[in-house]
C-alpha cells in the first residue's frame, strides 16, 4: 500500500466506494540523530509544506487495453457533458500509459523489452486514432478537443522517448527502435500540422513544458475533485488564549492590589515589585497557554478537506486530518507490539509522530463507469533529511595482504507502522522500513503485514 513516489517522497493510494468511511493511521519512529522534533519541524509546517492529498475518479489501475473509449464518442448533448467525457478519456489514457511505461521498463533484456514496447505503441496508436475520429463539429467544443489532443500527443511522444532512453539497447532490434522513433516523429509532425503550438513556444523548453502542465490541469477538470481546506479549532484556540490571559491578569491584579496596600506611597521598591510581576506574567503566559492548548487538542483533528465535483459543485467526500508528536506509551497496544518486534539494535531512541486521516464519502454514486474514487496521499521526507550528515565513509578490506577500500554513504532508517481501517471490526497492520540518505529514499521494505478481524484497540 505504501510505495515510493519521487526521490524523497512516498504515496499511499487507497480506494473509496460510495457511502463508505475509511481511516488511515501512520506512526513514524524517527531516530533522534535525525534531529526531527517539535522545535525543528512543527506539525503545521509539515502539513502545509510536505503533505498533499487529492481525490480523483479511479483510473490508476487501468492499462491501455482497458481504457474506456466509449466516453470520447459521446460528443452530443451539453457542452459540459462533452468536456467531462473527453477529460475522462484523456485522463485514463495518461495514467494507463504511465503505468504501462513503468511495466515495460521493468524488462531488462532487449528480447523482452522491444516486443512489449512495440505492443504498447500499437495500443497507443489505436487510442489516439479513436480520439481523433470523434473531432467535434461544434466550434464551441473544438477548443476542448484541441487542448486535449495537443497534450495527449505531446505526453505520448515524451513517454516513448523516455522509454527508449531508459530501456536496453541492442543492434538486433534496430528496426523496432527505428519504428518507435518514427512514431515519436509522427506525433511531433502532427502537432506542427495542426499548429497547436507557436514556434517561439517550441523553441523554449520551459515554455512548452509549462504550457503542457497547464493543459494537463485542464484535462483533469471534472475528474480530479476540487479541494478546500479548513483549519479546525481556530476559534477554540482564541478562547483558550483569552481565558488564560484573563486568569493570569486576575491573578496579577490581585498581587498588585496586595502590594499596593502594603505600600502607602509609590517607592522604588513598589515599582520594582510591579515590574517583576508584569515580567513574570509575560514569561509564563505563553508557556501556560501552550501547555493547556496541547492538552486540549490532543486527539482532535486539526484540518478538514472537502472535495467537490468541479463541474456540478456537488460535495463528494470529506477528510479529517490528525498530526501530532506523541510518546511511545500513548501508541495503541497493537502498534506498540509491532514496534517491539524489531531487533534489539534497531530499538534506538526516537521521536514519535502520529498522522491520521479519516475520509467519508457522501456521494451515493459516481460518474458512469466508475465504481470507486482513488485517493492519493503524498508524504515528503525532505524535512527529515535536512539535518542528516553529509559525506561518505570508507570500508577497508584485507585480501592476501593487500588493503582495498570502498566508499560507503551514510544511510538512516525510519520505521513506519500503517494501520488501515476499512470497517469497524477489520484492521490491516503493516510495518515498513524506509532507508534514506540526504538526497533520496534508497529503499522501502515491508517488514510486517497482518489483517486482524478484531475490535480496534485504539
Amino acid at each position: 500500500m505504501l510505495k515510493q513516489d519521487e526521490n524523497l517522497s512516498f504515496i499511499i493510494e487507497p480506494e473509496l466506494k460510495p457511502r463508505t468511511e475509511q481511516r488511515l493511521d501512520l506512526y513514524f519512529s524517527i531516530p533522534n540523530e535525525m534531529s526531527v522534533n517539535p522545535q525543528t519541524l512543527s506539525e503545521e509546517s509539515f502539513f502545509n509544506n510536505n503533505f498533499k492529498s487529492h481525490l480523483a475518479y479511479n483510473a490508476n489501475n487501468i492499462h491501455l487495453p482497458l481504457v474506456r473509449s466509449r466516453f470520447v464518442s459521446k460528443n452530443k448533448g451539453e457542452q459540459q457533458d462533452y468536456r467531462q467525457n473527453l477529460n475522462l478519456y484523456c485522463y485514463q489514457v495518461r495514467l494507463a500509459l504511465n503505468a504501462d511505461i513503468k511495466d515495460t521498463l521493468k524488462h531488462q533484456e532487449a528480447d523482452e523489452f522491444y516486443p512489449a514496447a512495440i505492443d504498447l505503441c500499437q495500443q497507443t496508436k489505436g487510442l489516439l486514432k479513436k480520439l481523433r475520429r470523434y473531432t467535434p463539429d461544434d466550434e464551441k467544443l473544438l477548443p476542448f478537443y484541441k487542448n486535449a489532443d495537443n497534450y495527449l500527443s505531446w505526453h505520448v511522444e515524451q513517454s516513448f522517448l523516455k522509454l527508449l532512453d531508459e530501456g536496453p539497447r541492442s543492434s538486433d532490434f534496430a528496426k523496432e527502435r527505428s519504428d518507435l522513433l518514427e512514431f515519436c516523429k509522427a506525433e511531433n509532425s502532427y502537432r506542427d500540422e495542426q499548429e497547436y503550438n507557436s514556434q517561439s513556444t517550441l523553441e523554449d523548453a520551459n515554455r512548452i513544458t509549462n504550457k503542457m502542465r497547464l493543459l494537463q490541469r485542464l484535462i483533469e477538470h471534472g475528474v480530479v475533485l476540487n479541494r478546500t481546506t479548513r483549519h479546525l479549532n481556530s476559534y477554540l484556540k482564541r478562547m483558550v488564549k483569552g481565558t488564560v490571559t484573563a486568569v493570569i491578569m486576575a491573578f496579577v491584579m490581585l498581587v498588585v492590589l496586595n502590594a499596593r496596600s502594603n505600600f502607602t506611597e509609590v517607592t522604588a521598591t513598589l515599582i520594582l515589585i510591579l515590574g517583576v510581576i508584569y515580567g513574570l506574567r509575560e514569561i509564563f503566559k505563553e508557556d501556560i497557554t501552550r501547555v493547556i492548548w496541547r492538552a486540549i487538542v490532543r486527539g482532535r483533528p486539526k484540518w478538514r478537506f472537502q472535495f467537490k465535483n468541479s463541474i456540478t459543485k456537488d460535495k463528494i467526500a470529506s477528510q479529517y486530518i490528525w498530526l501530532e508528536y506523541t510518546s511511545f506509551k500513548r501508541l495503541p497496544k497493537a502498534v506498540r507490539r509491532i514496534f517491539s518486534k524489531r531487533r534489539h539494535q534497531n530499538k534506538q531512541a526516537a521521536q514519535w509522530l502520529h498522522f491520521a486521516s479519516e475520509t467519508q464519502v457522501n456521494a451515493k454514486e459516481f460518474l458512469p463507469g466508475y465504481d470507486t474514487l482513488q485517493q492519493t496521499m503524498q508524504f515528503s521526507l525532505a524535512p527529515f533529511a535536512r539535518y542528516l550528515k553529509r559525506g561518505e565513509g570508507k570500508l577497508y578490506h584485507l585480501d592476501s595482504n593487500k588493503i582495498s577500500k570502498k566508499a560507503v554513504e551514510r544511510r538512516y532508517q525510519l520505521n513506519v507502522v500503517l494501520v488501515f481501517t476499512q470497517s469497524e471490526d477489520e484492521t490491516l497492520y503493516q510495518r515498513y522500513k524506509i532507508t534514506l540518505n540526504r538526497s533520496k529514499i534508497v529503499n522501502i521494505e515491508r517488514i510486517y503485514s497482518q489483517t486482524d478481524i478484531l475490535k480496534d484497540e485504539r
